[in-house]
């Protein structure tokens, strides 16, 4: 299972720096890559807009 961003996100980057895996890419929507996120929650506990939840 991994964390999907919603299209609530506004790009602000918190969540980039928190992934240990590196499984965010940037956009005008924040995408994580199913393959590479572990489920370890730490993007959606620091998302400010709470745009990021589990799939």
């Amino acid at each position: 299972m991994a964390y999907k961003i919603t299209e609530d996100c506004t790009a602000c980057g918190t969540c980039i720096d928190e992934c240990p895996v590196d499984a965010i890419s940037e956009g005008d929507i924040y995408k994580i890559d199913p393959d590479v996120c572990t489920d370890c929650g730490s993007c959606a506990d620091v998302c400010p807009v709470e745009a990021i939840f589990p799939e």
